[in-house]
């Protein structure tokens, strides 16, 4: 819809009354002037643009239903924006992420709570141009978002130069309309239009709506407004107080709008301890990989609590995530291969606590999503990734798809919880305790097939290591995870036979790491350890492990990783030329033993 229809279409609906009108105005200058001042006492020197004054003004004291004293409170409407405030879950920035988190709170509104807050999403222009705008623009049109509103504010300037479509509004409006979205082109500034479009977007069924505002950078500023280069310019306080004084100026009256309370229908859900109500079902002879147990651990927890979710970006088949669909399918979301959207969409869902989120995708892919995923770090919001295809025993796969930085990745995210299971009972139990876990955690899997280690009746921590092989005379530890692990065992069955004993321990996380337990088992054993790991060296177990005995004497680490580009090849191949089979195992031990 054009500007003009926009305007003449209010005709149809009366709207707020002058006095109103000229509240949100005045609301809308308070604004600007808290903007300056906010400016003016930081050190960043970061020009706030105050453009979108208006449409913050109608949207918040207008428009959203929400309890300002509660702004947690489930029923309430929610709006993403670039700043960290109370009704904002997601502190963005500007880096494009907003739309994907708004799109996770939109879909759980209508399909999970099936509830009627809405949710808002404030975009600039200059954000527009990242691609996972348009990825979140093609999820909500896919899955008819009509809860979700998207506002562009097209002040037509960026950081250092103006935009390459500037003010040509229409370009906007035909992209929003080609992604099948309901679209409004509206003037900014004109807060009687923005109250009759928001309003009337409401009305609208079965798609998303956007609407493109035209605006001005930092407008109500004489010789600022509309002006290039003031991006990380400090403005001299004297300037600052005579534009604030104009703006004074301009207000007229000292009444503030409350907004309308929300309607209190979003159901009450539990989403807290969550139980193994029955152990895991593998015996001894079973040869399982940590993928499909993982996703066989998925299946189960749904049955445990009905708010549990799986997002997956079209690798079900290849990853075991389509056993959790074929289970509750209402609770599957597919985001297509778009990795960044579906973080981002992640983080919308998770918001509130409204669910338990799991994404499941190639852990060589969350590379694309580190941005998103530093985010949801950042906003301290708890999503679950699962990351598969882990290292080279992926095996014929293209080296490609074979993830060999993710553990350096993700032991980078603070409080990130980082689970490294080694077969099928320890992946059930890691599934679990990250769904009750309120941080982000990454759980790593497998594609080989691997013997099941532990008993259906072992127990596991987070940060507590096992120690699934030891004597009295034990010469050396050899530490692993996941596949690794296993090579280790064959490893030490092998050296037995030369009456050669090493200790070996299963870290199950890498992150918190067990440390007390490696440097107990270290000093009881002439403080040689051994790492093993399908990784590259930098930031993967070893380096845990040496950051964790750093201040401990005479305790000697020797890591063996993936220390070259990985070739396509059988399981067991390509473990031994990366270095890292039980061959290459038993030579570390006798070199070790030898020093």
């Amino acid at each position: 819809m054009s500007e003009a229809e926009a305007s003449s279409g209010m005709a149809h609906n009366a709207g707020p009354d002058e006095k109103t009108l000229q509240v949100l105005r005045d609301m809308a200058n308070r604004l600007r002037i808290r903007s300056i001042r906010a400016t003016n006492s930081s050190t960043t020197s970061y020009l706030i643009p105050c453009s979108n004054a208006e449409i913050m003004s109608v949207l918040f004291f207008y428009t959203m239903r929400y309890k300002q004293e509660d702004p947690e409170n489930p029923d309430n409407d929610r709006c993403i924006l670039s700043k960290g405030l109370p009704f904002v879950n997601v502190a963005t920035g500007w880096p494009g992420q907003g739309l994907g988190a708004a799109c996770g709170m939109a879909y759980t509104g209508k399909y999970f709570d099936q509830a009627s807050y809405r949710v808002f999403c404030l975009l600039g222009d200059e954000e527009s141009t990242e691609g996972s705008v348009w990825e979140a623009f093609a999820f909500a049109s896919y899955y008819n978002l009509d809860n979700l509103m998207a506002i562009f504010d097209v002040n037509r300037i960026g950081h250092s130069s103006s935009m390459s479509v500037e003010h040509c509004i229409a370009i906007y409006q035909k992209r929003c309309e080609a992604f099948g979205w309901n679209t409004y082109v509206v003037d900014g500034r004109d807060v009687k239009t923005l109250c009759h479009v928001f309003s009337q977007a409401a009305q609208v069924r079965g798609k998303p709506t956007a609407v493109v505002a035209k605006t001005f950078k930092a407008r109500g500023m004489p010789n600022v407004e509309d002006a290039e280069s003031w991006y990380g310019r400090p403005m001299p306080k004297e300037r600052a107080d005579a534009i604030v004084k104009l703006i004074e100026s301009q207000i007229q009256t000292n009444k503030i709008l409350v907004p309308s309370p929300p309607i209190e229908d979003s159901p009450q859900i539990n989403i807290m301890n969550i139980c193994m109500t029955s152990p895991p079902v593998y015996v001894a002879d079973d040869k399982v990989s940590t993928q499909r147990a993982c996703g066989l651990a998925l299946a189960k927890l749904g049955h445990e609590n009905d708010r549990v979710i799986v997002l997956g970006c079209d690798t079900k088949n290849c990853n075991f995530s389509d056993i959790f669909k074929k289970e509750h399918p209402e609770r599957f979301i597919q985001c297509c291969i778009a990795e960044q959207n579906m973080v981002n969409v992640a983080l919308g869902c998770s918001t509130r606590d409204r669910t338990i989120v799991f994404a499941y995708s190639f852990a060589a892919f969350f590379t694309r999503a580190f941005d998103q995923i530093r985010l949801g770090a950042i906003s301290q919001i708890n999503i679950n990734l699962i990351g598969c295809h882990c290292g080279v025993s992926t095996g014929d796969d293209n080296p490609y798809h074979m993830a060999l930085e993710d553990l350096a990745m993700f032991r980078a995210i603070p409080n990130c919880v980082v689970f490294y299971p080694s077969d099928a009972v320890s992946t059930e139990h890691a599934v679990y305790l990250a769904a009750n876990t309120k941080e982000m955690c990454f759980i790593r899997t497998s594609q080989a097939e691997t013997a099941i280690i532990y008993t259906t009746q072992e127990t596991f921590q987070i940060g507590q290591a096992k120690v699934v092989r030891h004597s009295d005379n034990d010469k050396v530890i050899v530490i692993g995870a996941g596949v690794t692990l296993h090579e280790a065992l064959v490893a030490a069955a092998e050296l037995s036979k030369e009456d050669i004993s090493i200790r070996v321990i299963d870290l199950f996380t890498i992150k918190p790491l067990d440390i007390a337990t490696i440097i107990s088992n270290a000093k009881a054993t002439g403080g040689r350890i051994i790492t093993v790991e399908d990784h590259y060296p930098e930031g993967g177990i070893g380096g845990a492990v040496c950051a964790a005995v750093s201040m401990e004497p005479n305790i000697v680490v020797h890591n063996l990783a993936v220390m070259d580009v990985p070739r396509s090849g059988r399981c067991n191949e390509a473990l031994d030329f990366s270095g890292i089979s039980s061959r290459h195992i038993i030579v570390a031990v006798k070199c070790i033993l030898m020093t």
